[in-house]
């Protein structure tokens, strides 16, 4: 019954990040504007438009564009600010996970900067706290009070860890983040931060069976709210006394569930009207027939159309952004590449004049290296990772990137079946460029490698997904190699992203189990399932090469619309 922080956060850090900071960085700009930075800040400027217009599909597209051109230019600032807009706009469209996911692109372009360090903590302490990773919500809110010293801007984070705790059922523990900040000067200066307050320690309170003192302080932050006409906060003042009184007074209730309703309605508030259809449900069976129960069904269902194709959409804006950098990529080697052709035939008559030189370089070259060759063995044996780094670039992306420009250049991309063949080939650059960022990312591999590994699987869990783990006979994993216990990660991992991505599963099971040579694993889904031809091109042929090169088994069951099993057979 606690209403999502995201309008606090509207309220204190879009002000900040969004307006201050935009003109702020303005100002920097203009002394060496290029021209795609002026075209960046144009694109920003008319997401912002459309953001508080409240067009997100077109604010969305253009902080995306916006965004792009201000990584070619190195500007990690409004970079930064971009992708902190679009992590908000699809948190507005409840799309939790991927905004999680757009805000971790965000930390690395924004350093140093306080205010966006403070706007990305907060919303994701929203997308944890909306996930139900509580522990992970009060962690990032407890990093924005570690950063401010201002107690008029320390006023939201506290209230947020108090929802958190309100939501967790730890009732005394939101009253003693409340009640110190409650008795505050500073809040008469903020009478609508008062109410807020106010209301939600006389909701707590109300809660740990305090009635009397929460009813006067839930009361308290209605009148405040009335005096000072923010009818808009006083949604959450009715839906909090609609709950008191559930059990106490129908009456009461329902009136102040239909004040809800109201001015939820009013401000077009869908998350604060179904709150209220809740309530009224309960008091509206009038001949067998609940009309406000048929309202909440349309209702929901309606929104929830509206904001799976809002992800739908954003997600294409997302992929498409990603083929433009393809194509980019593709075009600056077509340039580089006749480049470098002019430059090997202006050079061609000075070739001869230089060959003695070059050939007498080499021979004194080879002799230092054989004088040498005991420390640099001792030398390449230091940088083994950066050699096989190396040359997996070369081999698996370098190779392909070429394959795709040569391929570009010579054939004809008007015809619809090269066009097709062309953007395969720069999906999968696209899916190698991805594999290569998974497989370097550290694994853990000691004492920690099974509760993490589950870790991994349960956080693919939502409100759509349910994911299962089996455990069957138990593994000893302190007995499995460590290049083992990597593959079989990467592999789950790999499955997983698939899942989440094509086969629009809603139940998910993996098994763990063992016997006395091998450890088995068992996954399966409700998905659409893969052809074999669907398997090779997302990604799970290289799961596959993955687990063959420790020597294990991995083994695929699928039909369209049928689910999608997979077992992993790993020899101990």
């Amino acid at each position: 019954m606690v209403r999502s922080p995201i309008f606090i956060l509207l309220l204190l850090f879009s002000i900040v990040s969004c307006q201050e900071g935009t003109e702020t960085i303005s100002s920097n700009l203009k002394k060496n504007e290029t021209a795609n930075s002026v075209l960046a800040k144009k694109l920003s400027g008319l997401g912002d438009t459309y953001y508080m217009d409240k067009k997100f599909d077109k604010a969305f597209y253009h902080y995306m564009k916006s965004k792009d051109l201000f990584e070619i230019e190195k500007n990690d600032a409004f970079a930064a600010y971009n992708l902190i807009q679009l992590a908000r706009i699809q948190q507005t469209f409840g799309d939790y996970n991927d905004s999680e996911e757009t805000l971790t692109e965000a930390l690395p372009f924004i350093k140093n900067n306080i205010e966006y360090q403070i706007a990305a903590n907060n919303l994701f302490g929203i997308s944890s706290k909306e996930l139900k990773n509580y522990e992970d919500a009060i962690f990032f809110y407890n990093k924005i009070l570690k950063t401010v010293n201002d107690p008029l801007l320390r006023v939201t984070p506290v209230n947020n860890i108090a929802t958190v705790y309100i939501e967790q059922e730890k009732y005394r523990e939101a009253v003693a983040f409340l009640e110190p900040i409650s008795k505050s000067t500073i809040l008469d200066t903020i009478p609508h931060k008062k109410a807020i307050i106010i209301d939600n320690l006389g909701f707590a309170y109300y809660k740990d069976n305090a009635l009397a003192k929460g009813l006067a302080l839930m009361n308290q932050g209605l009148a405040i709210r009335k005096k000072i006409n923010d009818s808009y906060g006083s949604i959450e003042s009715y839906l909090h006394l609609a709950d008191f009184y559930k059990d106490r007074d129908h009456q009461k209730s329902k009136e102040n569930a239909l004040q809800a309703y109201e001015v939820a309605t009013k401000y077009q508030s869908i998350d604060e009207r179904l709150e209220a259809l809740e309530f009224l449900m309960s008091y509206n069976m009038e001949k067998g027939v609940n009309s406000y129960a048929a309202v909440f069904v349309n209702l929901n269902d309606s929104i929830k159309t509206i904001r799976n194709n809002a992800k739908n959409q954003f997600a294409k804006i997302k992929y498409d952004s990603r083929e433009a950098t393809l194509e980019n990529i593709k075009y600056k080697g077509l340039r580089a590449e006749t480049l470098l052709q002019l430059e090997t035939q202006k050079n061609e008559k000075y070739l001869l004049s230089f060959g003695l030189v070059v050939l007498l370089g080499g021979i004194g070259f080879l002799i230092h290296y054989f004088k040498n060759k005991s420390k640099r063995e001792l030398l390449i044996a230091s940088y083994n990772t950066e050699t096989r780094i190396s040359k997996q670039l070369h081999d698996e992306l370098a190779n392909d990137v070429f394959y795709a420009m040569t391929f570009a250049q010579t054939q004809d991309l008007l015809n619809p079946i090269k066009k097709e063949t062309l953007l395969d080939n720069l999906d999968k650059i696209y899916v190698r460029t991805r594999d290569f960022s998974k497989e370097n990312s550290t694994i853990e591999t000691g004492e920690s490698f099974e509760r993490n590994l589950k870790q991994m699987l349960s956080n693919y869990k939502c409100d759509s997904v349910e994911v299962i783990i089996k455990n069957g006979n138990s593994i000893d994993w302190s007995k499995i190699e460590n290049e083992k216990k990597i593959a079989l990660q990467r592999v789950l991992q790999e499955l997983m992203v698939n899942m989440k991505k094509y086969s629009q599963a809603n139940f998910v099971i993996i098994g763990f189990d063992s016997d006395q040579n091998n450890v088995i694993i068992d996954y399966s889904d409700n998905g659409l399932g893969f052809t074999e031809k669907l398997i090779l091109k997302n990604g799970l042929q290289n799961a596959e090469n993955r687990i063959q090169a420790v020597k294990g088994i991995l083994m695929f069951d699928s039909q369209i619309n049928k689910g999608f099993k997979a077992k992993i057979l790993l020899p101990k």
